[in-house]
């Protein structure tokens, strides 16, 4: 059994902590339920830069039952008001736009790939040779459904919302077990939309060293101050509900970002990738600093004292100001005119 893994590959494209950050667009119910629209949500995160555009494939029958005993009916929350049956029913895509979708995301050059909810769904995507399997929060505790996947010989990716580290744990031997070499976890909170301070980002790297494997962040917050700060922690894919305008009114549609957002999240993961660069530190003097200057004219055999040195800008030259006490009583080995960077080499 592998017990850890630096990378996964979708598509050709090498993801872990090492590599450029990998952006998944989740399409999730933001289609709602029409073709056209689910393939303009497919250019949108081809034309914002994401790597991925990522579907749900479910079916209501296949996630509860058609019952109206008071347990099924949602009480609380943004999907309050309907039973469980018919959110569901509204909300999943139909399992002929899929061939489609696929094939359009393949020929403009964007990944395509979906989150399936039962064994069925993965018999689908298997058919239209998905490149990965992302499991989905709530059926991480599924392990039938995780083993289906495994069977694939893919790479999984593994949201952890609402799960405990014992279930997390239990998902990635399962997975481990049945023979998924190439994994990847997602820091999740299962909150729609998400409070900043359930987020608990420093959890990203302890998932890191925990299970051995890339992490990432599936994010349900608003804005993307959240997914960037996850990006300086470590998270090497970032996934985030995606909408054609906030003003579409759909099941997820109230927490998803629209293709301005998309893009400047990009632009922004990019930037702080540049900006996290290496260790590094200057190893030559900084002219934006002083340095130690002749403020005399002086003669060679001339003693230096306070009134003929002392520390001004531009820096860049030999001698620091920390070492301007030093120099007080050496004797100047040539004639300098004022305004000289002063060097070892012109002291006795």
């Amino acid at each position: 059994m592998q017990t850890s893994n630096e990378h996964i590959s979708i598509d050709q494209q090498l993801i872990g902590h090492d590599q450029p950050c990998y952006v998944i667009a989740e399409m999730s119910a933001n289609h709602g339920q029409s073709l056209s629209k689910a393939k303009e949500l497919v250019y949108a995160a081809k034309e914002a830069g994401a790597n991925a555009i990522k579907l749900q494939t479910y079916r209501a029958d296949t996630l509860t039952m058609k019952c109206n005993l008071p347990h099924f009916f949602i009480k609380d929350g943004p999907w309050q008001g309907q039973y469980l049956y018919d959110l569901y029913e509204g909300a999943y895509m139909p399992w002929d736009f899929h061939a489609e979708l696929f094939e359009l995301a393949a020929s403009i050059g964007i990944t395509c790939f979906s989150s399936p909810f039962d064994a069925t769904a993965v018999d689908l995507l298997t058919q239209l040779n998905a490149p990965a399997y992302k499991i989905a929060s709530p059926e991480l505790i599924d392990h039938a459904l995780i083993r289906a996947v495994a069977a694939t010989g893919k790479p999984v990716i593994m949201s952890t919302g609402g799960a405990t580290l014992a279930e997390i744990s239990a998902a990635v031997l399962v997975a481990r077990e049945a023979g998924v070499k190439e994994l990847c976890l997602l820091k999740c909170t299962s909150t729609y939309p998400a409070p900043a301070d359930t987020i608990n980002l420093r959890t990203i790297p302890h998932m890191r060293t925990t299970f051995g494997c890339p992490v990432g962040l599936s994010d349900h917050t608003l804005g993307n101050d959240v997914p960037l700060a996850a990006v300086a922690v470590g998270a090497c894919v970032i996934e985030k509900h995606f909408v054609m305008s906030k003003q579409e009114h759909t099941a997820d549609s109230f927490f998803s970002m629209t293709p301005d957002e998309l893009k400047a999240l990009v632009h922004g993961v990019r930037q702080i990738e540049q900006a996290m660069g290496t260790v590094h530190y200057p190893t030559t003097p900084s002219k934006a600093r002083r340095c130690v200057y002749l403020l005399q004219d002086v003669t060679a055999g001339q003693v230096l004292t306070a009134q003929s040195v002392g520390q001004m800008r531009p820096g860049g030259g030999a001698i620091m100001p920390a070492d301007l006490p030093r120099l007080l009583g050496r004797t100047v080995r040539f004639d300098l005119p004022r305004g000289t960077q002063l060097r070892w080499e012109d002291l006795i």
